[in-house]
């Protein structure tokens, strides 16, 4: 039978207990070794990201009485399952709990492909579904003036369309010029695929590599990166890293928040 063992730690020197606080989104801590103050974006097992005010992203182990809380030493733990409720959507629009998705308007958002559809929802989901606004992807813009007509835009049904490197000169920009009708925005993002809106910052890389002319720029992004040549995993894993508008460009979250309220103009 073990022997009971007293502890003779004088009093002055115990470490007091420190509470212990779920580190939830947007929660603003300081880290106690570096000083690094920012707000919880992200809580994995082990360990937590923190968000300072210049978008610098830090991740720190959740250590016993590693952060300040208002001045005071606390242990950041994992939250629970059953987070409360954001306050926020992705898209950083004031929630709305409960919202039941409006009947889908005669209007549209048109997409260059299902990445980018799939990036939009990803953010923006939450909005178009109270706004009952539909995104669809048109496998390309080549077409676009044919799909247009087709579509028959009005001041009752109007189109928002979304288009990949709409840079002057280019082929893209040249095809967008060709829709003038009023009831139509056509708008756009400098970058060559939409993959390159998602911030490096959100991939732990330090910048989207250059892939040289007349190589699939994909495919060429996964060779420089040393990912495996599986496109299709590849955009999971990107896509899998954008939790809210913060991951993404300004030069793509304005086109699509210019978009948005396009379409559902009264």
């Amino acid at each position: 039978m073990r022997s009971y063992q007293p502890d003779l730690t004088p009093p002055w020197k115990r470490s007091a207990p420190v509470p212990e606080v779920p580190a939830d989104r947007d929660l603003v801590v300081e880290e106690v070794a570096t000083g690094f103050c920012g707000a919880v974006i992200r809580c994995e097992a082990g360990t937590v990201t923190l968000e300072d005010r210049f978008g610098k992203h830090r991740v720190f182990p959740l250590e016993p009485r590693g952060f300040l809380l208002e001045g005071k030493v606390v242990t950041l733990v994992r939250p629970s399952a059953a987070p409360a409720r954001p306050t926020r959507t992705a898209s950083g629009s004031v929630a709305v709990p409960g919202a039941r998705a409006r009947v889908a308007r005669a209007g549209r958002i048109y997409v260059e492909g299902r990445h980018d559809a799939e990036l939009v929802e990803r953010v923006w989901g939450d909005d178009l579904r109270i706004e009952g606004v539909v995104v669809e992807y048109l496998e390309g813009v080549d077409d676009l003036p044919s799909i247009v007509a087709e579509f028959g835009p009005g001041p009752d049904a109007r189109l928002g369309v979304l288009v990949d490197h709409l840079v002057p000169g280019s082929k893209e920009s040249r095809i967008a010029a060709q829709v003038t009708s009023p009831d139509v925005l056509v708008v756009g993002h400098p970058y060559i695929d939409v993959w390159e809106a998602v911030k490096p910052s959100s991939l732990g890389i330090p910048a989207w590599p250059t892939v040289p002319r007349g190589q699939d720029w994909k495919t060429g992004v996964c060779r420089a990166l040393g990912w495996p040549e599986n496109t299709g995993a590849a955009w999971q894993h990107i896509l899998s890293r954008v939790t809210s508008y913060k991951d993404l460009e300004p030069e793509l979250l304005g086109r699509v928040e210019e978009l948005i309220d396009f379409v559902t103009a009264p």
